[in-house]
């Protein structure tokens, strides 16, 4: 029967559009063109290949171009300290030369060339940087050592901090840096561009970027810009005062814990509808978040898509790729079936097959294509607007973007609970996607 939205008390609906009258920072004008509806693959080069390698990543690129990946986001490839390294080989994030390549990954030359062919292929690259902390061997310990954070007593490095002032439990590897010292802020900057001006990648993606002051990092932004032109910006944090220092896109961690909660049950879609009423009021309209069902944390310290998730992991990507603002990312391997937990000090031991093509691969291309197809999903303030309907009686929602008059439409329709959902499948449109608790519909496209 047809839905009758005022008729139950449990039904509720947003509709997700910026009322207020926005002046767009001088910095939303740098946002590259390719971003608009671009996606982005994380890169584990350690984990990613049998190799461990540059160079036996490098075989990857044109699968990863055809499948529709744009951003290639590398993990850290610089040298990990050796002083109180962690497992085998060390946190990705322990780094003691900002400007070195791990040996164990290969040469600043097998890194251009990884460079040079995404390019060739249409693609962008962006880097890791971690600007909170260093390696305790790195070199400035010995030659900058007021570039580190003291004790008490007066003695440096010390172990990293949070925003308390208090030690990072676990954090034992890495040094805590002092932006109080105006020339650790000016060798940063300068440490970031060498890699703007020696490889040519196209942004970063800032480790733990709430750590860092914000000060910093709209002055870094503003002088790498006024440089190499139109950067990417991505901050592994979730407050929109980095949107007004200059990041074009920030990480969705709030919304990520929320799927896992909803998939396992604890939680209802009422927590999904909530979280788009917030995220409407306190985002800039530009905003870009990264939404995902994993990455290399949760991969490695939380469990698989499977373990949190259960059989709602695909519909939980496809849920990430329809919310407004949604930038979708995909981990290594995930198109390949990754379905078990990379060791995070250590290299895998049980591999990709990556001779056959999984399923998986033909989910990711279609969600890609969806994504570059429909003007409606595009990025931040390019993207369509979005009305949000739940049902809490059958814990279903429907999102739909669309705009007025637009031919560009799209649909989808998503399950979490026991009973069926009521909402009526569109007749009119062309269905996309279909996988356990999520089904989408899109305008049929010539």
């Amino acid at each position: 029967m047809k839905r009758t939205l005022i008729a139950l008390s449990t039904v509720f609906m947003i509709t997700s559009c910026s009322t207020k009258q926005e002046v767009a920072p001088k910095d939303f004008m740098e946002l590259p063109k390719w971003a608009i509806d671009a996606n982005i693959y994380e890169v584990n080069v350690r984990q990613h290949t049998k190799e461990g390698t540059l160079q036996a990543f490098q075989s990857h690129l044109p699968r990863l171009a055809k499948m529709g990946v744009d951003i290639l986001w590398f993990m850290p490839i610089q040298p990990i300290g050796v002083i109180n390294r962690k497992g085998d080989l060390g946190s990705y994030y322990s780094i003691s030369d900002y400007t070195g390549i791990n040996p164990n990954f290969g040469t600043l030359k097998d890194f251009q060339a990884i460079v040079n062919e995404a390019h060739e292929l249409g693609m962008e690259v962006i880097l890791d940087w971690v600007a909170n902390h260093t390696s305790f061997d790195h070199h400035w310990v010995q030659e900058k050592p007021t570039f580190y954070t003291q004790d008490t007593q007066g003695n440096s490095p010390i172990v990293a901090l949070d925003n308390n002032g208090n030690a990072i439990e676990d954090w034992t590897d890495v040094a805590d840096l002092n932006y109080n010292n105006e020339e650790l802020r000016e060798a940063m900057i300068s440490e970031m561009d060498w890699w703007f001006t020696n490889t040519g990648i196209d942004g970063f993606r800032c480790d733990v970027a709430g750590f860092v002051p914000y000060d910093f990092w709209k002055d870094a932004i503003t002088t790498l810009r006024s440089k190499h032109g139109p950067l990417f910006m991505l901050a592994e944090w979730e407050d929109p005062a980095l949107i007004q220092a200059g990041f074009n896109a920030v990480y969705g961690w709030e919304f990520h814990h929320i799927m896992n909660e909803v998939a396992q049950g604890y939680k209802s879609v009422q927590a999904i509808a909530d979280y788009a009423l917030k995220s409407d009021s306190i985002w800039p309209s530009h905003t870009m978040k990264m939404y995902f069902n994993t990455n290399h944390d949760e991969n490695s310290w939380n469990g698989t898509v499977k373990e949190r998730m259960g059989n709602y992991g695909d519909a939980m990507y496809v849920l990430a790729s329809l919310m407004k603002r949604s930038f979708p990312l995909m981990y290594s391997g995930q198109e390949a079936g990754l379905n078990h937990r990379y060791p995070f000090f250590s290299k895998d031991s049980i591999g990709l097959d990556w001779e056959s093509k999984h399923p998986q691969a033909e989910f990711f291309e279609k969600m890609l294509s969806m994504k570059h197809k429909y003007q409606a999903l595009h990025n931040g303030k390019y993207g369509y607007d979005m009305v949000l309907e739940i049902d809490t009686i059958t814990n279903s929602m429907r999102i739909v973007r669309a705009n007025p008059g637009e031919q560009n439409s799209v649909i989808g329709i998503f399950e979490f609970g026991k009973l069926s959902s009521t909402y009526e499948e569109p007749q009119n449109l062309e269905l996309l996607i279909s996988v356990n608790g999520a089904k989408v519909w899109g305008s049929k496209l010539d």
